[in-house]
């Protein structure tokens, strides 16, 4: 038994003296000309960071003019509609929807469940 466990650490580290090469020693491999070529370096893309300093929020000042205001009086409402509109604004400016994608409104005599 013990001989058995000798010769397999035997095997186990001279499997692992080949696998584990310096990177001076590696020579190109054979590639089949599917998937990448491990013999071209790996090449890591970077972004550039964009740290220009971010628009002013419009809707700072109309928050903290929102903040003396009465609680849902009429004036509380209408800075709150205009603050909701530049939310809307700023989320359409970002959301882009194919055209595709879009769904048709629904003829009249189209019910929910039975067409």
């Amino acid at each position: 038994m013990a001989r058995h466990i000798i010769v397999l650490l035997g095997f186990c580290a001279a499997l692992a003296g080949c696998t584990a090469a310096p990177a001076a020693e590696r020579r190109p491999i054979a590639w089949d000309g599917l998937g990448q070529d491990p013999n071209r370096p790996v090449v890591t893309k970077r972004r550039l960071a964009n740290h220009a300093p971010p628009d002013s929020d419009p809707n700072l000042d109309r928050q903290r003019v929102l903040s003396t205001l009465r609680p849902y009086s009429d004036a509380w409402w209408a800075v709150h509609d205009e603050i909701e509109a530049e939310k809307d604004k700023q989320l359409g400016s970002k959301l882009v929807i194919c055209p595709s994608c879009v769904a048709q409104p629904p003829r009249e005599d189209v019910t929910g469940s039975i067409r």
